[in-house]
């Protein structure tokens, strides 16, 4: 049994602890919601969230640069991206700068079925955001960021050793 009442942080670090643990209640939560919001499109949070980065990249990707967008492990976006292909939600093209990464594009039904999710985004988002002040969501954004590109130079220093 360990013993954490040694454990010293300073209040700074004490309430970063408590916001993180909340944020992976509310990163479930998303996920579930998510999920519920476009399984009626036979779609999942995960795949939409893969369609969305595609979405993002204004142009064909590899999977490994999708993956590192979403902050996330290349093999499980490289399923996602199979079944997305398997459903005709993304296909994959040629990729001139190397053979053996293709690119991955959506196709007419993967664009489909991505602006259908969004349509039933909007007013679910708007819902959630009511009576919260815009203001304190920029904040809660600007410390996630900093927060994210912190740990990105953690993992960029990992890689670099």
């Amino acid at each position: 049994m360990t013993n954490s009442s040694n454990v010293k942080r300073t209040t700074a670090g004490k309430a970063l602890s408590d916001l993180i643990l909340d944020l992976f209640r509310l990163n479930s939560r998303i996920g579930a919601a998510g999920d519920r919001l476009v399984a009626d499109l036979g779609l999942t949070s995960a795949r939409w969230q893969v369609l969305g980065a595609i979405v993002a990249a204004e142009r064909p990707q590899p999977v490994a640069w999708l993956a590192r967008d979403l902050g996330a492990n290349r093999q499980n976006v490289q399923r996602i991206v199979n079944d997305l292909q398997g459903e005709g939600l993304v296909a994959f093209k040629t990729n001139p700068h190397h053979r053996r990464a293709q690119l991955v594009m959506l196709t007419d039904k993967g664009s489909e079925a991505y602006d259908a999710a969004m349509r039933l985004q909007a007013p679910w988002i708007n819902d959630l955001a009511e009576g919260l002040a815009v203001e304190d969501i920029n904040t809660m954004h600007g410390v996630i960021t900093v927060l994210r590109r912190r740990l990105e130079g953690d993992a960029d220093l990992e890689e670099q050793r």
